[in-house]
């Protein structure tokens, strides 16, 4: 779930709350739970916008309070650490209807826990194709991470819907190239825009 508006042109903020629902396991101790992953705050500006060459650059700040699941609200604290993810976003329009981006930038992961502190490398591309006369997409993107010598990538084919002016919904899958650390998954996004917008700030995302 997530809300962003526009303060002023080019400046995006946002609130996200990303939540994580897991199938029982049976006779797995160690089978993560369903929750609440973290509260997300981000604000992004856009400081390239160039409708010549159909491409724009932006920079930007996420801080996420990570929360424990929802079985261990009574035991344990409800937040685990904090995560501390500056970036810096591109994305360029190719022709009336294909779009690219690329997103990339540090995580530091704090846990309360330890104060154990540990660094992860993003990079993400990905490539859309927008559907004539419709906010529908198809697309794919490309989740790579770098962390003490191991290299970790998600493929994540996705497609956007419009349902109403207004609303929209977005079907995301994730296959990771190896099951280290995740296996097949996929979440869906419920999207609802406004009719009007005083302000706009020029979304790379978008």
């Amino acid at each position: 779930m997530e809300y962003e508006w526009a303060p002023i042109n080019r400046l995006g903020l946002e609130i996200e709350l990303p939540f994580s629902f897991y199938y029982p396991t049976n006779n797995i101790t160690n089978a993560p739970g369903s929750k609440l992953n973290s509260i997300k705050l981000a604000a992004q500006y856009s400081f390239f916008v160039s409708e010549k060459l159909k491409t724009s650059m932006a920079v930007g700040y996420i801080h996420e309070f990570e929360m424990t699941d929802f079985k261990s609200y009574k035991t344990n604290k409800l937040f685990t650490g904090n995560i501390y993810n500056p970036f810096f976003v591109t994305a360029k329009r190719w022709g009336s209807n294909w779009h690219t981006l690329l997103y990339t930038g540090p995580a530091v992961f704090k846990h309360s826990s330890d104060n154990n502190i540990h660094t992860s490398w993003q990079v993400n591309a990905s490539s859309h194709y927008m559907i004539p006369g419709t906010k529908n997409f198809i697309g794919v993107e490309f989740n790579k991470s770098f962390e003490n010598g191991d290299f970790d990538m998600t493929i994540r084919p996705q497609m956007r819907l419009g349902i109403s002016d207004q609303l929209m919904v977005g079907i995301v899958t994730g296959i990771p190239i190896s099951r280290e650390h995740e296996r097949f998954s996929s979440f869906i996004r419920l999207i609802y825009e406004p009719g009007s917008h005083k302000h706009k700030y020029h979304s790379p995302f978008k």
